[in-house]
């Protein structure tokens, strides 16, 4: 079992930044490819951004591209979201998931089912 917490999320105005952080637990960080993923209401969830379990490739969707940037510290057990220029769209509860990495790969279209372990989200809140 992986146990994942997000934290970071809160209320920001438009053009500004979060940056979300999520912790893991249990069983080893480096084992596992990790996503961001969001809900918006109303809306289905959709993919975000993912990282490899080395954290040496990244793949993003198109709406983030230039504005996200995802990262992790393995040391730290750690997946990070950079989120800059936000907008009001950019309203969601945002999750983090845990893929196993093997057998091995492409994270490049990692889907919303594709994912092993999920946290609880956090909410991220866009203000005009």
């Amino acid at each position: 079992q992986v146990q994942l917490v997000e934290s970071g999320g809160g209320l920001v105005q438009a053009g500004g930044s979060k940056r979300l952080s999520c912790a893991a637990s249990g069983r080893t960080f480096s084992m596992y490819h990790m996503g961001w993923l969001r809900q918006a209401p109303g809306k289905d969830r959709e993919f975000v951004a993912v990282i490899n379990w080395s954290g040496d490739s990244t793949y993003y969707a198109d709406f983030v591209k230039g504005r996200f940037t995802i990262s992790r510290d393995n040391a730290k057990n750690t997946v990070y979201l950079q989120m800059n220029s936000l907008t009001p769209e950019d309203t969601a509860v945002y999750y983090c998931a845990a893929k196993f990495r093997f057998p091995p790969s492409t994270i490049v279209g990692l889907g919303t089912t594709s994912y092993d372990y999920w946290g609880p989200g956090t909410q991220v809140t866009v203000s005009p």
